[in-house]
């Protein structure tokens, strides 16, 4: 089989230990990022099955009717960038592990550490030294603060634990299952959302982006927040209303945001004005983006890989193609 793995930045795949699973097939892997259709339809054009890295490429119809060898996506996590209906009925079975018993750890340790950076200021006192300059202002402690976790699922469990360790009360706020969650495990819990944006000291959001979510944290919401407090989110952007992150950080409430995802990525634009305030601290949506976290995950879309060439997929999101996929 013909494979082709997309958005490799660092040609990083080939160096995992997993990917000798591949070694009976033939693999092509592309470092750079295209989404242009019609170079992306002609590089694809030959691709049996095509892996793809969480939700870097947008693969639509206008591409998937173009795609006459597909017969395969093979990717781990949501799929809202792949046109699942189109699949089903070009006959290309989508199989997508949900990893929903397993964590990333990655992301995690990601949001504690875009905590610390932003408290402590720590980007912005390397750019003053850097700069031949000495201390450019001065932080926050963690510890006593409240910590608020707006999802407590999978990964929010993981960060309360974090923050329960740095000495720090932890408030939940969610769904009725998240909430019910967090008390059995001793946290505390608000009785409302306008309670926990106004309590917390850190706001962050732990969510899935699906209709049910997108722009749940509204403007609305960051204006009740403290003039000190911090909104982080390592989730998705589309959890927060449009603009209003921008417009809160202007008015002082949030006072400060740690930042690893955006609207539109990659992000290439260095006018963005979450780039240009120095109360926030950005990165590039690196929050699942260690060796380690791409072993477990590669390991499981190459699996699926493995069980679609036995004639056993497994993981399959579009159960309907399986009468009539491609072979």
């Amino acid at each position: 089989m013909k494979i082709s793995i997309l958005d490799d930045y660092f040609d990083t795949v080939r160096t995992l230990p997993c990917f000798a699973k591949l070694a009976p097939f033939e693999v092509t892997i592309w470092n750079d990022h295209v989404q242009d259709v019609d170079a992306l339809a002609e590089r694809l054009r030959a691709t049996e099955v095509l892996v793809l890295i969480r939700e870097r490429t947008e693969i639509r119809s206008a591409v998937l009717e173009r795609l006459a060898n597909l017969r395969l996506i093979s990717q781990r996590s949501v799929y809202p960038h792949i046109d699942i209906d189109t699949c089903t009925r070009l006959g290309i079975i989508v199989s997508s592990d949900l990893h929903t018993g397993s964590p990333s750890f990655a992301t995690a340790e990601l949001t504690w550490g875009l905590v610390l950076a932003a408290a402590r200021q720590i980007p912005q006192q390397m750019a003053s030294l850097r700069a031949g300059r000495w201390q450019m202002g001065i932080g926050t402690t963690l510890r006593d603060k409240t910590f608020g976790i707006y999802g407590y699922g999978r990964i929010g469990t993981v960060v309360a634990g974090y923050a329960r360790a740095f000495g720090m009360p932890v408030l939940v706020w969610g769904r009725r299952p998240s909430r019910d969650a967090a008390s059995d495990d001793g946290y505390m819990v608000a009785d409302s959302a306008e309670e926990f944006f106004s309590s917390a000291d850190v706001v962050s959001l732990h969510m899935r982006l699906v209709d049910a979510t997108r722009g749940i944290v509204t403007a609305t919401d960051l204006a009740h927040m403290k003039p000190t407090g911090m909104l982080v989110n390592t989730s998705r952007a589309g959890l927060i209303e449009p603009g209003a992150l921008v417009d809160g950080l202007r008015a002082g409430r949030p006072g400060m945001a740690a930042i690893d995802v955006f609207e539109d990525e990659p992000l290439h634009d260095t006018d963005h004005p979450l780039l240009k305030m120095e109360n926030v601290v950005c990165t590039p949506h690196i929050g699942y983006v260690s060796r380690e976290e791409w072993e477990l995950q590669f390991s499981d879309i190459f699996d699926q890989i493995n069980a679609y060439a036995g004639g056993s997929p497994i993981n399959v999101v579009n159960p309907d193609v399986l009468d009539h996929a491609r072979h």
